[in-house]
């Protein structure tokens, strides 16, 4: 939908999931729109539409340079344009802040790529500016990998001396999350993964770095660099570096979910209520969103389906509410007991264990508690909480105080 009235925006195919109206909400008061349009309604657009400045993503990168009078040298050298600028005489401005935005992922994360071998995954717009930087530098090698040309996804073992790698590919962007584009096992020299999705937290291409100890970051950072070198040419003034950084922990702060985790009884539907309630959030119990596609209440499903049963619906029910953003989850006990579940959990949440003492967990209607001591489940559950778990808060007092000490302690 094209918006009558505009100052800028960002133009591109499919933005449901774009941060970008926030992170310019706080670096101007501007008026900034998500422009959402078909291939054959982009030309149109450019030449007719009423603005003064646009951010372009996917698939338009290359597409809007046809539409630019001049482009910066940059965009000229890069061959993709992803900022705007409408100049006194009409004619469109083309340039390249991704550029700046990936520069920063890299010096931000502490990657040093001089000399080294880098794999760029993909071969669009944004591979052509990861590329520039890259070079600019100094890595060594810079192989990208695409699906048709010379260097693919057939024949990696050519390569498995990388030391970084970047996705600069969809795969695995929200909602297609937990799929990642290439097995990190294939690269044993391998000491930092990019990704420059930010949609979510942690792509499993990330998750699976982060795993075995290399350097990583995702794309939020670049998004809200190049979204400041972008208002710099929308407002033709300079924006402090440092906003960067406060903006950036800012949309982390509200993106994340929070996640709990605990033993049986322990408080976590009752404290997710509170703090859904004190942060204007969705609340999601795991728990209730199994029982309401099952159509039975858990111990029936117990019953029927046995532990296992009711663990691969938990698993799906996982996989669908931890992918959102921004969200308050309340777990059942057990979930941390399935390796799988752990990176759905770790995916786009702060995973916060709820502690209570043993002597005040209630069993009633609770199928593990009823046919295990809770000192048994205990032991078994407590040191994955502690291994899982970003935040430990114990659940002491009222609801409203347990929900204040958390949103006290992440600084929400």
């Amino acid at each position: 939908m094209v918006p009558e009235h505009m100052e800028f925006g960002l133009l591109g195919e499919h933005l449901g999931h774009s941060f970008s109206p926030a992170i310019h909400r706080q670096l101007g008061s501007y008026d900034y729109q998500l422009v959402e349009l078909p291939p054959d309604q982009v030309g149109p657009f450019l030449q007719e539409g009423n603005f003064r400045g646009l951010n372009v993503t996917i698939p338009y990168k290359k597409t809007v340079m046809a539409y630019c009078r001049e482009l910066s040298p940059a965009a000229e050298r890069i061959g993709s344009v992803n900022t705007i600028v409408r100049r006194p005489d009409g004619t469109l401005y083309g340039d390249n802040t991704d550029y700046d935005g990936f520069r920063y992922l890299l010096q931000s994360a502490g990657a040093q790529v001089r000399g080294k071998k880098v794999l760029v995954l993909g071969s669009g717009g944004a591979s052509l500016t990861v590329r520039a930087v890259l070079t600019d530098l100094g890595a060594g090698d810079v192989v990208t990998i695409s699906r048709r040309g010379p260097d693919n996804y057939g024949n990696l073992d050519r390569h498995r001396d990388a030391e970084y790698i970047v996705n600069a590919t969809p795969v695995g962007m929200y909602p297609n999350t937990g799929i990642s584009p290439v097995d990190l096992d294939q690269f044993p020299r391998c000491q930092g993964v990019f990704d420059l999705i930010y949609n979510p937290a942690k792509t499993q291409f990330l998750l699976d770095g982060q795993r075995r100890g290399m350097l990583w970051a995702n794309g939020l950072g670049m998004l809200v660099a190049q979204a400041r070198a972008a208002a710099e040419r929308f407002l033709d003034t300079k924006i402090p570096e440092a906003r960067v950084a406060e903006i950036t922990a800012d949309m982390e702060k509200k993106t994340h979910n929070l996640l709990l985790i605990g033993m049986p009884g322990c408080g976590k539907t009752t404290i997710g209520r509170e703090l859904a309630r004190c942060l204007n959030r969705p609340l999601e119990d795991v728990d209730r969103r199994i029982a309401a596609t099952a159509g039975r209440p858990i111990p029936e499903i117990f019953a029927q389906e046995g532990e296992k049963g009711f663990r691969i619906r938990e698993h799906l029910a996982l996989c669908a509410v931890s992918k959102e953003s921004g969200r308050v989850i309340a777990c059942g006990g057990g979930i941390v007991t399935r390796k799988e579940n752990w990176d759905p959990m770790r995916q786009n949440s702060t995973v916060i264990y709820l502690r209570r003492d043993l002597s005040l967990l209630p069993t009633s209607g609770r199928p593990m508690s009823q046919a295990n001591p809770v000192e048994t489940l205990y032991c078994q559950r407590a040191p994955l909480y502690e291994q899982l778990a970003d935040l430990t808060v114990e659940n002491r007092g009222t609801p409203a105080e347990t929900a204040n000490e958390i949103i006290r302690r992440l600084g929400l």
